[in-house]
């Protein structure tokens, strides 16, 4: 598919898939007329790309974890480093789920509280 459907299919704007092909989060293949081509595994990639940098990594981060989240056995990055930065991401990512949670179940209590008036 072109940029165009995959931008459709995903709501992410053409110019941000081509950013993501910049920062090497994307690879599409290229046609013999120099066109991107995506292939349909590549609209969840886009989608996974996009909850992990809208719940707050960084480019950097989801281009090193990108690869090995297909498969939970990878051992690409050993350093002790990387790895305490992933942990960090992680528990942070954690704290905003419970955070949203809490505001999800005040939300659904007021509104079963304006419900039963």
């Amino acid at each position: 598919m072109r940029i165009k459907e995959l931008s459709a299919r995903t709501g992410v704007p053409a110019r941000l898939l081509r950013y993501y092909e910049e920062q090497g989060l994307l690879r599409p293949r290229r046609e013999d007329n120099g066109y991107r081509s995506y292939d349909e595994p590549l609209v969840a990639r886009v989608r996974q790309i996009r909850g992990l940098l809208e719940a707050g990594l960084t480019t950097e981060i989801v281009r090193a974890v990108l690869p090995c989240l297909a498969e939970a056995a990878c051992s690409q990055h050993d350093a002790r480093d990387f790895v305490g930065n992933i942990r960090r991401e992680r528990n942070r990512m954690a704290e905003r789920v419970a955070f949203l949670s809490e505001n999800l179940h005040a939300l659904n209590a007021y509104l079963d509280a304006i419900a039963g008036r």
